[in-house]
């Protein structure tokens, strides 16, 4: 099996459930991003927000950071999910 390959997730019916659970998390992870960084934006026009204005940034930020992060999770879950003895980086 070759990592990060667009066929990955058509393997068996597993792995169709993990890339769905997975396609769910990343876009939770990437909506939610974007939201923070938006109210986060809203709350900078004002003086008495920007403390929290800031906190929102830095959490959007992490969020933007899961999203690689779900990304290799997804496909660490299709190793488990099927034969790791033939994995192929490249």
């Amino acid at each position: 099996m070759k990592l990060f390959n667009a066929d990955n997730h058509t393997k068996s019916d597993r792995h169709k459930k993990i890339y769905a659970f997975y396609t769910l998390a990343y876009t939770v992870v990437d909506f939610s991003a974007a939201l923070f960084f938006i109210v986060g934006s809203l709350l900078f026009f004002h003086g008495s927000t920007t403390y929290i204005a800031t906190w929102l940034f830095l959490i959007g930020s992490i969020f933007f950071g899961l999203r690689p992060t779900t990304t290799l999770l997804r496909e660490l879950a299709y190793i488990r999910a099927g034969d790791y003895k033939d994995v192929q980086t490249s």
